[in-house]
């Protein structure tokens, strides 16, 4: 991110970190598939070394790994939300990152699961965070993310009571899935649904789940 974007989302989320994890923390009790797909996400990397729940807020995908035995570490932008994490899972590591710019060596990670992260990252930057992630993904590792499915863009200057400034970019599934290719990814599974009435913002869900494509150099 720019800097000074890069301080806007900083300061936003560390004014509703503590409102955010209380209303975000216990929110895979009410999202089966979430479930689905992280326990399958799971069975992937479980045994192939290091995962990271990117963008992680408080925690709550990083600890639903963890408790599947997978290792993991949580990395996020806001130091507030990586107090929260710490407060709830003080048995993770929990770090402060930048995706677009993360500080870990080449195929460092047996897995990525970037859950509603990616959604900060503005269009004409989506490529090269996408390089990012496969630069620190192990060959043959894997990625899932979700996302709001869409062409249009969010901003909030208040949420929950706090003054913020904060954009949501909502991506269309063929356009995030281009996007992984020209990166170096190959294509596993990519599926849509509805929200979950009452638990979620109403917006149609995207999951793809991803695998670094070992033998091919990444393309701009």
């Amino acid at each position: 991110m720019e800097s000074k974007r890069q301080s806007d989302y900083q300061r936003s989320y560390d004014l509703v970190a503590d409102e955010y994890a209380r209303r975000i923390f216990d929110e895979l009790k009410h999202k089966p598939l979430d479930r689905q797909w992280l326990d399958r996400f799971a069975s992937l990397v479980r045994g192939a070394g290091l995962v990271c729940d990117l963008g992680c807020g408080p925690g709550q995908i990083a600890r639903y790994l963890s408790d599947l035995g997978v290792p993991v570490i949580g990395m996020d932008l806001s130091p507030a939300m990586i107090e929260q994490a710490r407060r709830l899972s003080p048995a993770i590591d929990f770090r402060s990152g930048d995706m677009a710019a993360l500080d870990v060596p080449n195929d460092a990670w047996a897995g990525i699961a970037a859950f509603y992260s990616i959604i900060h990252i503005e269009r004409p930057r989506l490529g090269g965070v996408l390089r990012e992630f496969h630069r620190v993904l192990k060959p043959e590792g894997r990625l899932l993310l979700a996302f709001h499915v869409g062409e249009e863009t969010v901003h909030l200057e208040e949420w929950w009571g706090r003054r913020v400034d904060v954009d949501f970019f909502f991506f269309r599934s063929q356009e995030m899935i281009e996007g992984l290719l020209s990166a170096g990814f190959e294509i596993e599974e990519a599926i849509e649904r509805e929200p979950y009435p009452e638990v979620e913002h109403p917006s149609r869900r995207a999951y793809i789940f991803a695998r670094k494509r070992p033998s091919v150099d990444a393309k701009g």
